[in-house]
C-alpha cells in the first residue's frame, strides 16, 4: 500500500468516524418526562448517514472505485434500493401506528 492510499484511507476513516459522532450527538431526543422517544428527523438522518457510510465503504474499502462501471452502478443501485426500503418501511410503520 502506498503512502497516498494510506493517507486516503485514513481520511475516509476519519470522515466515517465523524459521521458516527454526528449521529451520536443528534440522538438525544427525549420527551417532557425524560423518556427517550423516536424523532422522525433523527431517524431519517440516521438512515441517510448510514447509507452514505455504506457507499463510502463500498467505494474506498471494498475497492469498487476501481471496478467496472456496471459494478459501481450495481452497488449504487443497491444503496438506493436499501434506502427506499428502509425509509418506506419507517414511514409506513409510523402511518400505521
Amino acid at each position: 500500500m502506498t503512502s497516498t492510499n494510506s493517507r486516503r484511507l485514513l481520511i475516509v476513516w476519519a470522515v466515517l468516524a465523524a459521521m458516527t459522532l454526528v449521529y451520536v450527538w443528534m440522538d438525544h431526543a427525549v420527551d417532557e418526562s425524560g423518556t427517550l422517544r423516536a424523532s422522525t428527523v433523527v431517524t431519517v438522518t440516521a438512515i441517510l448517514i448510514a447509507l452514505v457510510k455504506v457507499r463510502i465503504i463500498f467505494r474506498e474499502f471494498m475497492e469498487v472505485r476501481h471496478a467496472p462501471a456496471w459494478l459501481r452502478r450495481l452497488t449504487d443501485a443497491w444503496v438506493l434500493l436499501l434506502g427506499a426500503a428502509l425509509l418506506g418501511s419507517y414511514f409506513i410503520g409510523t402511518a400505521v401506528a
